[in-house]
């Protein structure tokens, strides 16, 4: 009987053990430079005694979308939905447009307004008569805790 060889079958798989390695060293590297990643600008804000966090907002209102306003020290505006990357440089048209597509989205989503502490107030005041014109109903200014 004549010896035959088998015919070895090609195998088309894909090993994924080095694909792993480097997507856990990359989620690594992002978990390690995430805290040094800083958003906007900092804003002084006025102190108070008794304010509510946005997580606490967040558990009375049925929505965990927020949309965030800021005036910064020299009035120019920024916008923050879903606590994502603050948009500045608005011009108050802008803010208006933006503002009234994202409530046409969520109705129910809370707005906050920061002003730095040192901005004139009719740049605040300026700011939340267009919230109004967006058809805003209510707003909340965001303050920080008082030291005590």
């Amino acid at each position: 009987m004549p010896y035959q060889r088998k015919r070895r079958k090609m195998n088309a798989e894909i090993n994924v053990v080095p694909y792993i390695d480097v997507m856990l060293v990359l989620l690594i590297i992002f978990m390690v430079t995430a805290p040094f990643v800083t958003q906007g600008v900092d804003v002084d804000l006025p102190q108070t005694s008794n304010a509510k966090t946005a997580a606490e907002l967040a558990k009375e209102e049925d929505s965990g979308a927020f949309i965030i306003v800021e005036v910064d020290q020299n009035g120019g505006l920024g916008l923050s939905v879903n606590n994502g990357d603050m948009q500045r440089g608005l011009s108050l048209q802008d803010l208006l447009i933006r503002v009234k597509a994202e409530l046409e989205i969520n109705p129910k989503s809370p707005v906050l307004v920061g002003g730095d502490g040192r901005v004139p107030y009719s740049e605040i005041i300026l700011t939340l008569d267009t919230l109004n014109q967006a058809g805003v109903s209510s707003v909340g200014l965001m303050t920080e805790p008082l030291d005590s």
